[in-house]
């Protein structure tokens, strides 16, 4: 598969701005809450740049294998996640699924239990801006570049 577009090379000041937002969750919220959302949503999208990043970003801070892997089938293995990371992945799921019903309230309920409003917000920017990245990944088909 072959790069259509250098987007961040040729237009700079969008790379930036995309840069911003994803730097206004990171300093708000858990590192590895972060990665996780991140890897979940990217899964959804079939974003295998955006994974890739994530999983090796994840692991550089401690997360584990097997929660990596996992992460995938969430809702088959809720022992392996706390209360709080399973209320953001299942509102992970829901925002980057929107469909035609959007987030159902049950979904919101559960995140509202486990974070505060601020925190609600913060995580929902996360789950916008991974959402965001992964649109342009594969829209512009980045290469996922062999590690090892």
């Amino acid at each position: 598969m072959t790069r259509r577009l250098a987007w961040a090379q040729l237009e700079p000041a969008a790379y930036q701005a995309m840069v911003e937002l994803d730097r206004f969750s990171a300093t708000r919220l858990d590192p590895l809450l972060f990665e996780l959302v991140k890897m979940r949503a990217s899964y959804l999208n079939n974003c295998a740049f955006c994974l890739d990043m994530h999983v090796h970003d994840a692991l550089k801070l401690g997360e584990s294998t097997q929660r990596l892997v996992v992460v995938a089938a969430w809702q088959e293995a809720p022992h392996l996640f706390t209360e709080r990371e399973q209320a953001a992945l299942a509102l992970t799921d829901a925002a980057t699924r929107l469909g035609e019903h959007g987030v159902p309230d049950e979904v919101w309920a559960r995140a509202a239990e486990q974070y505060e409003e601020k925190e609600l917000i913060h995580l929902l920017m996360a789950i916008v801006t991974i959402n965001a990245w992964n649109r342009i990944a594969v829209s512009t088909r980045a290469v996922v570049a062999p590690r090892g």
